[in-house]
């Protein structure tokens, strides 16, 4: 496969090539149609990106607790009702091509997934070319409280659209996302299941983040699986290993029932296949137990 072709997986599980054009550009400039720039160039040769065939896949329009118009990225199976439903949370660049198309890889395994854009009131995450800038501009400047309020507005528009069973709820997010999937399944008892993806679990209190994983251990409603690089330089080994004592010491069912996975040699953002990071074995491997883990939890 050349540099300038993507896999694509059809409704069957195989493989075709697209160009990077198509599917950079095919859906014009929706939410999840393009990357933030300072994720540029993204790695063609091993992207994935999953056709909306069978789908019913898009953006969304979800009202906020405050009255605000909050776009999201929602895909479901066409045909058919009940599925469980996932809240997809994003990295720190926004919800760009790669978050998109985890929501219809989600919706080809059978659940509604929504992706919503978390930093819509603080700015657009797409147009920074330097990631310092924007986390210093947008990212620090997204109340955890909000980002709450945002996720429970998503349940309740799936909710409202009748086709998805919110009380088959779980949530799983990256980088930003992944240590927000602790804090939504801490705040919502109505969350069964949670797969956090090399999300921070441990950080300073401010007025915008006062709690972080590893606070928040006795609080879990559902069970969280907890996916960690062992050469992640941004999340020391030693804080993850501090998250699993928390989890042991809470002693609460669904506590006791976590589980943090940590892949030796590998890096952070291995799931990220636009990315260097990537690691192809190990990305499937987390795929298939974050699949598992949901459907073992009911989801």
């Amino acid at each position: 496969m050349d540099g300038d072709r993507m896999i694509s997986l059809d409704a069957r599980g195989q493989e075709r090539g697209l160009s990077r054009r198509t599917a950079m550009v095919a859906t014009g400039t929706a939410l999840g149609s393009t990357f933030a720039l300072s994720v540029q160039p993204v790695q063609a040769q091993t992207m994935i990106v999953t056709p909306a065939d069978g789908l019913t896949a898009g953006e969304v329009k979800v009202k906020t607790k405050d009255g605000k118009e909050m776009a999201a990225y929602r895909a479901m199976p066409a045909t058919g009702q009940g599925f469980g439903t996932i809240l997809v949370v994003q990295e720190i660049f926004g919800v760009h091509a790669h978050i998109a198309d985890v929501c219809r890889r989600f919706a080809k395994a059978g659940y509604c997934a929504i992706a919503p854009e978390l930093y819509f009131r603080q700015g657009d995450p797409k147009g920074y070319t330097e990631i310092p800038k924007l986390i210093a501009e947008i990212v620090a400047k997204v109340p955890d409280e909000q980002v709450m309020g945002d996720l429970d507005a998503c349940v309740a528009f799936v909710k409202g659209e009748g086709r998805a069973d919110t009380a088959k709820l779980g949530i799983t997010g990256f980088c930003w996302g992944g240590r927000i999937t602790w804090l939504y399944d801490a705040h919502n008892p109505a969350v069964k299941a949670g797969v956090a993806w090399y999300g921070r679990v441990v950080g300073d209190a401010t007025a915008l983040t006062p709690k972080h994983p590893i606070d928040i251990a006795k609080q879990l409603h559902g069970p969280v699986l907890g996916l960690y690089g062992g050469a992640d330089t941004g999340i020391p080994n030693d804080t993850v290993d501090k998250m699993r004592a928390a989890l042991k010491a809470a002693g609460t069912p669904a506590a006791t029932k976590s589980e943090i996975i940590t892949y030796p040699d590998t890096p952070h953002a291995f799931h990220a296949d636009y990315r260097p990071s990537y690691r192809k074995e190990r990305a499937e491997e987390g795929w298939k137990k974050a699949l598992e883990w949901f459907k073992a939890n009911g989801v």
